[in-house]
């Protein structure tokens, strides 16, 4: 119940255009990729060779020597599919017995292509079983026919909400974060949404039906149509514990750890991809690192191999935080899970030269390679030499050469000249693949302490003499790399982004001040509304008590603005109607995305912890840009029979698990029979019910929406009906002669196998026990079509008028 509902019950329907390119297979070489036009290959793998990207990973001692056979083979191949089970889902319980007792077994071992494999397995490091692998690829799963079933099921139940298709490494920085109902989270480059959902669980976790958790989750991507697809994913948990957001977190694709789910990188990879990300990772770790409150704790996570895009950044983090800052040593922590300590030392690769320290970095280049790539942080030169503004890749004005007397010859022996971080390092985790056949991921774990130290906020018109190294070549290089073709920016419906900074519990207090705006790494025109929420207090007291709550309009061009619904009587309509308990709060916990009141279509509803970040960001004026927020409550009836109700709301599927302890009015409660009959035949005329009295007592209830409880067999029907965890119930409108289920096909679906399962573990029955003769001939609809079509055409809200 609460957030998770029945399983996080799907409603929302992804525009899949939107995303086409994005689902492809990407294992298999499009038609235009094809260098031979004249020949039909058919299914042809990537190379999977990049001879670069060998002598850079030899180099930088990602493994031993005498691993590298091993880690080489298992990054060329494609990854096993892996997945968790939604543990505030209501079947949560069911869905993993089905994979012990059904999948595992049936699937024990199956000779794919000639060679016997195992099948599913949980992974030992996650708790209680919720982490599931498959050692079967994607494409396997498509293609055959003996898997067929269990591929089914894992299309069904992911659509649904009840479990998530994710990377098995993906999984591991929430579990880091150490997060409870209270906390506030914020996801700083949040899409696709895998981990956001998996932090809405364990947010959500152990709530009782009806309630909300006290915490909340802000989740953020900087581009508007990744923000669709975080707003997918995460509807499927039906929340009201979640702000997505668009802002800018100098957010830009990740590189070589997705390898083997995105192998198209292999021809792509190339040593600046990892150089040229390097600042802009720094600056949003410390962004997040100025948000984060003193006591939280955020973890900075990658899908990187590569040590500057790394432990690079946490030992900058922790160089400017000067002691604010803690690496927390998680090593005891899940510990069947497979990990290796972080690097001490690495090199920098630039041009095909390794540089062991920034002092061997030619003259011409150090608007690229900056300072704080090397493990020391430090410049060890004359800043003064860098007076000319020579740009990213530019050879000198005499036309030299980086090893010309205008640049420094690089020595001859890197290894033996080689920094060694004085930070603890080791503290941080890689994940490596062929460890436990995974994909690659890097793990830090920062505890903040105090406020962080001074950083002096450099002035706009600040002289390009009196700037470090570090600051000049990270503001060049982060303008450049922006609009740089080298980088890769497709997107992908799986992870395919570095998550730097993946989850930072959310300020409760004012951003420390001494953490500048524009710190040394930042490019200028970041100072842009990108803050979380801070506290109101302290806002009134630097507006001077005198500022009001702006008129709510929005200033995000393109986006919807968020309205605080304050319509007495439609409020008071809809409490009556469905008898709703008055200590279910409605009044300034309800939003919509439209000014005008007389023209809401949907009415979606907040929790205390998002109410106050809300209006928050109207004292502020409105520095959020929200792209989504809210549950889903009521929608507006637009059909003839519809609009002659009393009531010109009905309950959504999303919102009825929070609301139904509530509900005092036009609720029933049906017999496992005529529940399942409801599921089945969609719709069933008063007259032909099982239960005569249940079709009697439907009949009388008033024209429009209403709620069928499962019964659980100790219910009496005279009884108040008692709402617990384990309650099953369904939206239906009642019509002049017949009631009609209002979910989804797949939904629908979904819950009648559950119930089969349950039914037929208790008494044996068969799913046409008790069938009426008539029933499923008798399909008339009397209920608005509109009811059933917007479920089945729903689509993503963002930015549309509701």
């Amino acid at each position: 119940m609460g957030g998770g509902g029945r399983g996080g019950r799907n409603r929302a329907r992804t525009q899949r255009k939107h995303f086409k390119e994005n689902r492809e297979n990407v294992w298999k070489r499009s038609k235009h990729d094809s260098s031979d036009s004249n020949t039909n290959s058919g299914w042809e793998p990537f190379a999977t060779q990049n001879s670069a990207f060998d002598e850079y990973y030899k180099g930088q001692g990602i493994v031993s020597p005498e691993e590298w056979e091993a880690f080489d083979s298992v990054i060329r191949k494609p990854l096993p599919a892996a997945f968790r089970v939604n543990s505030s889902s209501q079947f949560c319980a069911d869905i993993i017995s089905q994979l012990e007792n059904d999948f595992m077994k049936s699937l024990q071992t199956e000779a794919i292509d000639g060679v016997e494999v195992e099948g599913i397995r949980p992974l030992p490091w996650y708790p209680e079983n919720l982490a599931w692998q498959s050692n079967y690829s994607r494409m396997q799963l498509r293609k055959n026919q003996t898997l067929e079933r269990f591929h089914e099921f894992l299309k069904q139940e992911n659509e649904i909400g009840n479990i998530t298709r994710q990377e098995a490494v993906s999984m591991v920085p929430p579990l880091f974060l150490d997060v409870s109902p209270d906390h506030f989270v914020l996801d700083m480059c949040a899409a696709p949404g895998s981990k956001t959902f998996q932090l809405l669980e364990i947010i959500h976790r152990s709530t009782k039906p009806g309630t909300l958790p006290g915490g909340m989750v802000v989740a953020n991507d900087v581009d508007s149509q990744r923000c669709n697809l975080l707003i997918h994913q995460t509807k499927r948990m039906c929340t009201a514990n979640l702000i997505v957001t668009n802002h800018e977190a100098q957010h830009f694709p990740g590189c070589h750890g997705t390898l083997r789910k995105a192998p198209d990188i292999w021809r792509k990879w190339n040593v600046g991809m990892g150089n040229g990300i390097h600042c802009l990772q720094v600056q949003i770790a410390m962004r997040g690192i100025s948000l984060l409150k003193v006591g939280g704790r955020m973890v900075y996570s990658t899908c990187s191999m590569n040590p500057v895009e790394n432990e690079a950044v946490v030992a900058e983090i922790l160089q400017r935080c000067g002691g604010s800052v803690e690496l927390v040593d998680v090593s005891s922590e899940l510990p069947q899970l497979v990990r290796r300590p972080g690097l001490k030392k690495w090199k920098v690769r630039d041009k095909g030269m390794w540089l062991a320290s920034y002092k061997d970095v030619p003259k011409f280049r150090r608007v690229g390679i900056v300072p704080s790539m090397f493990p020391s942080g430090q410049s060890a030169i004359d800043t003064t030499d860098d007076e000319q503004d020579i740009g990213l890749g530019e050879k000198p004005e005499n036309g030299g050469d980086i090893n010309s007397e205008n640049g420094i010859q690089p020595p001859e022996n890197p290894e033996t000249l080689e920094e060694v971080s004085h930070h603890p390092l080791e503290r941080c985790i890689r994940i490596v693949p062929h460890d436990q056949n995974t994909g690659a991921f890097f793990i830090a774990v920062l505890h903040k302490l105090s406020p962080t130290p001074a950083i002096q906020e450099k002035p706009v018109n600040l002289p390009t003499n009196m700037r470090s190294n570090n600051e000049k070549g990270c503001e060049k290089l982060s303008n450049e790399v922006i609009a740089s073709p080298n980088v890769n920016q497709e997107d992908d419906t799986d992870e395919k982004f570095p998550e730097a900074a993946s989850a930072t519990d959310l300020v409760q207090n004012e951003p420390d001040e001494a953490v500048s705006e524009h710190d040394l790494c930042q490019p200028c025109e970041e100072n842009k509304p990108e803050e979380a929420p801070a506290d109101k207090e302290n806002d009134l007291k630097k507006a001077g008590g005198k500022r009001k709550l702006q008129i709510q309009g929005s200033r995000w061009k393109g986006v919807d603005p968020v309205v605080f619904f304050k319509d007495e009587t439609t409020i008071n309509s809809i409490k009556t109607f469905y008898g709703i308990d008055d200590s279910f709060v409605l009044n300034g916990q309800l939003v919509t995305r439209n000014s005008d009141s007389k023209h809401v279509k949907r009415i979606y509803y907040i929790s205390k912890s998002v109410k106050d970040v809300l209006e928050l960001n109207l004292l502020v004026g409105q520095q959020l840009k929200i792209t989504s927020v809210g549950l889903k409550m009521f929608e507006r009836q637009t059909s003839k029979e519809g609009t002659s109700t009393s009531c010109a709301f009905r309950i959504s599927s999303e919102g009825l698990p929070l609301l139904l302890p509530y509900i005092t009015k036009q609720i029933l409660c049906a017999s496992p029979v005529d529940f399942k009959h409801l599921l089945q035949y969609k719709t069933i005329r008063y007259a032909d019910f099982v239960d005569a009295e249940f079709g009697e007592k439907a009949s009388k209830l008033m024209l429009g929406c209403c709620v069928v409880v499962l019964n659980k067999g100790t219910q009496a029907s005279a009884d108040p009906i008692q709402v617990d965890a384990s309650t099953i119930a369904i939206g239906c409108w009642k019509g002049r002669a017949s009631l009609t289920v209002m979910v989804t096909a797949i939904e629908c679906q979904e819950m009648l196998e559950r119930l089969l399962i349950r039914l037929e573990g208790v008494n044996g029955t068969s799913s046409q026990e008790n069938v009426p003769t008539d029933v499923a001939n008798e399909v008339e609809l009397e209920e608005p079509t509109d009811v059933l079509e917007m479920h089945e055409r729903e689509t993503l809200e963002m930015a549309t008028a509701d």
